[in-house]
Formats: structure tokens, sequence, C-alpha cells
């Protein structure tokens, strides 16, 4: 009796053991390939299975929810989204589940463009979930918690990987995290005596220096130039300003725009515009917290990308007259 007690318990552990395995290894059917779903957060391994199923995976949802029971992993699923293709196995879909493989979309954001040009990103991106949508900037920035009136420079430059259908809100709230504790971390290392009244107007020379920058290791040459202007009460008269300042700008900055007068005008407004003018990446607001320390008030480019620092403006003349020429006339 005993003898076949133990060949019914071990015939039964075969049993089960051969079913467990054409389970875990047989592909699943699915409604398309590839196949998207969604696994929210804290809805277990039953939830799971169940918004699997739901989304279009032909499979039993209680059988995979006890397939990963056995196994031990009902506690390791993750949220997110995933994506799968024809000939996927349970085994696989468990696996995908417990590791997180999730599918992540991305956005690229890069140094010196600005607000509209990020929101215009994820406008049109095509995994990002658009609450935003309609939305006006300020509407935007009260969404988001922040209490600043425009949205220019306060998201910082970087690649995002997010869960396919995330909300542009969660981007955005991302995006400004990042440049607060960068901006803030650089303002509380700054150098002594710089001539701003509060980190938002460092941001605002930062994205300047953004914007004026052609070769990386002139940040802070061309930041020492600017701060030597502010301190000296000289106008910072910086093209990129008046352009940002401009309904229209055709490529080409002309003598009409440098003498409309908008808040932007550095060539007719004293100190700082009133905003930054594009997003600064990390060296940007190193730079305008962390300056060259000189005595130059003017720089102009080579054509080559790097700038030529002068004193005066009589050495200034000579520079641009030197390499103004060779620009006009190459070779």
């Amino acid at each position: 009796m005993l003898r076949q007690l133990l060949y019914l318990m071990v015939l039964g552990a075969v049993c089960f053991a051969a079913l467990t395995y054409l389970f875990a290894t047989r592909p699943v059917g699915l409604k398309t390939s590839p196949l998207d779903f969604e696994i929210t957060l804290g809805v277990g391994l039953h939830g799971a299975s169940r918004q699997m199923v739901d989304a279009g995976i032909d499979m039993p949802a209680w059988q995979f929810a006890w397939f990963g029971r056995v196994l031990g992993r009902a506690s390791q699923i993750k949220a997110g989204s995933y994506e799968v293709e024809a000939g996927v196995t349970p085994w696989q879909l468990l696996q995908k589940l417990t590791r997180g493989d999730i599918n992540q979309g991305e956005v690229v954001l890069i140094e010196g463009k600005t607000f509209a040009d990020f929101r215009q990103l994820l406008d049109n991106h095509p995994d990002i979930r658009h609450e935003s949508a309609g939305m006006r900037n300020a509407e935007l920035l009260a969404k988001l918690g922040i209490d600043v009136p425009h949205p220019e420079g306060l998201f910082f430059p970087d690649t995002y990987l997010f869960p396919k259908n995330a909300s542009d809100l969660d981007i955005y709230r991302r995006a400004h995290l990042v440049l607060s504790r960068r901006l803030e971390a650089e303002w509380n290392s700054r150098a002594a005596d710089l001539p701003y009244r509060s980190s938002y107007e460092a941001l605002i020379m930062a994205s300047i220096i953004e914007k004026e920058t052609g070769l990386a290791n002139d940040r802070e040459q061309i930041a020492a130039v600017f701060i030597n202007r502010l301190r000296s009460g000289m106008l910072l008269q910086t093209d990129p300003t008046v352009i940002y300042g401009l309904h229209q700008f055709d490529g080409n900055l002309h003598k009409k725009d440098l003498q409309a007068d908008t808040p932007y005008n550095t060539y007719l407004r004293s100190g700082l515009p009133p905003t930054p003018i594009a997003l600064p990446g990390q060296s940007s607001l190193h730079a305008a917290l962390h300056p060259a320390v000189n005595d130059n008030y003017y720089f102009v480019a080579r054509g080559d990308g790097s700038s030529v620092f002068s004193r005066t403006l009589e050495e200034h003349n000579r520079a641009v007259a030197r390499y103004q020429k060779r620009k006009e006339n190459p070779g």
C-alpha cells in the first residue's frame, strides 16, 4: 500500500512537472505582433495576468498566475509598459515581468534648444500620453507646481527614457527637477562676488553663454566677458538675446532688429534680459557661476568655432577687422 502511494506521488509529480513544462514553453497566441501591454503599479501577479489577457495575450490568466506562484515570483512583478512578439512563451513573459524589461521610449533634449522646441518634441512623440495638450504655458507651469511666470530655461537638456504611454507631465517634472538640483548645486558652490541677485539670474546668464559658445573651452571666458560688463554697467550687447525677443527671425540679424526695443534687446537695455533665452546644459551652468577671472570685455568669433577675447575696444576692433574680413573673403 505504501509502495503504491509512493508510486502515485511520483507519478503525480512527473505529470505536474510535465504539464508545467508544456505550459511554460508553449508559445501563447497574440492578438497582434508586436503587442504592447501595460502592467499598472500594485496590481500583483493575478492582476498582471488579467491585464495581459485583456491586452490580447491568449492564455488562461489563472494558469499564468499559478505558474508564477509555483516559481516563487509572485512578489517580483514590475509595473511598466512591455512589448512582446509572436512566439513568446509564458516562461519568457514571466522573465520579462520580473526583470522589469519594459519597453521604453526616449526623448533627447539638446543644449541650447528653447522651451518651445521641447514642447514640440513632446507633443509630437508617439509614445507619450499628451496630458498637456491645449494648455497654455502658464497653465502647464501651474499644473507642474512651478512658481515662475515663464518656462524658458527651467528644464534640463538630457536624454530621458520612459515607459511607453508615460505622461508628458511626468517628463516635464523630471526635466525641471534635474535642472533645479543642478542649478542649486552650482549656486551653492559659486565663486565669490558674482553680480547675481538670485540663482534665476545665474540661469539667465547660463542660457546666454549656451547660445554664444561655439567652442566648449570658451565658456568660462565668455562668462567672464558678460560678468565684467554687468559689474561695470556696460550693455551686454549679445545677439542671441535680441533674436529671442523677435517675433520673426529670417536667419540674418538686421539693423532694424538691433533697434527694436524689446525686453530682450541688450543693445538698448542694461542688465540681463527678463528670462533665460534657451535651455542651458551643465557646462554653461557651471561657467555662469565659475567664470574665468580676467579683465576682458569683448570677444569675436574667429570663424572656426573659437573666439578672440580682448580687454579694450581698440583691441576688439582690430580683432573684428581681422576675422570679419577673413570671413567675408575666405582664402
